[in-house]
């Protein structure tokens, strides 16, 4: 069963991992919808259905920059999807024997190029049933300090190190739609970014969980402003706020969800 909240209690969650101190109520939040094109997951996570069914902590890995780490007062994604996933493997699909573990190992300020080099530390280590990588928001936003073509050949890079584990399986996931990533030095990049990501994605035959398509068709679609899409709190106008980040985090856990399920 997918988790299906509806707005009240979405925003019930909320308040408890952390809310965004009352400034939006729950009355005018928009109406969502995760268009199965953009959050489904195109390969099966066979190692993470594999590891739910043994007896040992289900152990899953978040690499990435500020998404990932968190920032100020917004539960970042892997707090909550280790949250829902023991929800719905606790009360929805019973797993009696199993732990589910999500490691955060997001560094603010980070991209591939000095992430990759933290994969033995902070991934292996931990041999992880399923990792979760974020990349490309910073090659855009501070693409002073990083140069596109590095972190284009890191992203491949560190794809070939995570697939010559065949016990994890990967997801990768892209930047966030917020305004910072669409002014006008930014714009172009960042869909020049999304593209990478994609063929890299699919080059390495793992999967994407597209947070840019889905963020901008609540956008465009849902009507989701971007003051409710950010962290009220941050003038770069770059961090999703703690209402959004949710519901990426639910639309993700679901995408695992299904993803982990085995097909009649």
């Amino acid at each position: 069963m997918d988790l299906q909240w509806r707005r009240h209690q979405g925003w019930a969650i909320n308040a408890t991992l952390g809310g965004d101190g009352g400034r939006f109520m729950s009355d005018e939040l928009p109406t969502l919808d995760n268009p199965p094109e953009i959050v489904e997951l195109k390969r099966p996570l066979e190692n993470f259905r594999a590891a739910l069914g043994r007896r040992s902590p289900v152990r899953v890995v978040a690499m990435g920059s500020s998404s990932t780490a968190g920032l100020r007062n917004v539960v970042p994604y892997p707090a909550r999807l280790e949250l829902y996933l023991r929800k719905h493997y606790k009360d929805d699909d019973p797993h009696p024997n199993i732990r589910i573990d999500v490691f955060n190992r997001g560094q603010g300020g980070q991209e591939a190029p000095l992430e990759v080099p933290r994969f033995d530390d902070d991934i292996f280590a931990d041999n992880p049933s399923l990792v979760l990588w974020q990349v490309g928001t910073n090659a855009v936003f501070r693409q002073k300090e990083f140069n596109f073509d590095e972190v284009v050949a890191s992203i491949t890079r560190g794809l070939a190190l995570l697939r010559n584990h065949p016990t994890m399986d990967v997801i990768l996931i892209d930047p966030q739609y917020v305004t910072a990533m669409l002014y006008d030095d930014n714009a172009d990049l960042a869909e020049k970014m999304v593209s990478a990501i994609r063929t890299a994605a699919e080059d390495a035959e793992v999967n994407l969980f597209q947070r840019w398509a889905l963020m901008r068709h609540w956008h465009v679609y849902n009507k989701v402003s971007f003051e409710q899409l950010l962290d009220p709190e941050d003038d770069l106008k770059l961090h999703q706020s703690n209402w959004s980040t949710m519901q990426v985090s639910l639309a993700l856990t679901n995408s695992i969800i299904k993803a982990a399920t085995p097909t009649a």
